[in-house]
């Protein structure tokens, strides 16, 4: 065998093995996975004019974001030209929360918060939805009531499904 038979062999392969990348190469996509660069949540508003409104829209504000497995997140509260209110929502996945067993009274949960603003009670009634849908149950009532250092209280009762 000569030497110059050897370098044809060993060309030969090299050549081949380059062709074999260049071919897979060309057959793999440019990219590796699509990029998300947008997002958007489902989002609903309503108008209220007082707390027991509010309670309602964020009732309604749940019911629609149930049928994402979610719960309303409050985006905003406005203040209208009429003297209304509004309240924008925008529906999350509920963030599972520790709440102590000795709170619990099967078949009902019942849980009190005092508030002073609107975002305050709009919390409070996500907190209140976040337990309810975390532990298979539903927020069913909400109660509101005025105490005498100016705070206001709302109780919810949670039922199961």
């Amino acid at each position: 065998m000569t030497t110059h038979s050897f370098g044809f062999r060993h060309l030969n392969s090299l050549l081949a093995l380059t062709l074999t990348a260049v071919v897979a190469a060309s057959c793999t996509p440019p990219y590796s996975a699509p990029e998300q660069i947008q997002s958007s949540s489902p989002k609903v508003s309503y108008k209220y004019h007082n707390d027991q409104e509010l309670a309602q829209a964020n009732q309604n504000a749940g019911a629609f974001c149930s049928q994402y497995q979610s719960v309303p997140r409050t985006l905003n509260l406005t203040s209208e030209m009429d003297g209304s209110k509004a309240v924008a929502y925008e529906c999350v996945k509920a963030v599972p929360q520790y709440v102590p067993a000795a709170t619990v009274q099967a078949p009902y949960y019942n849980s009190s918060y005092t508030y002073r603003s609107d975002q305050e009670l709009a919390d409070a009634m996500r907190n209140a939805q976040t337990y309810c849908m975390n532990n298979g149950a539903q927020q069913v009532n909400s109660n509101i009531t005025s105490n005498m250092d100016g705070s206001r209280t709302v109780t919810f009762q949670c039922s199961p499904r």
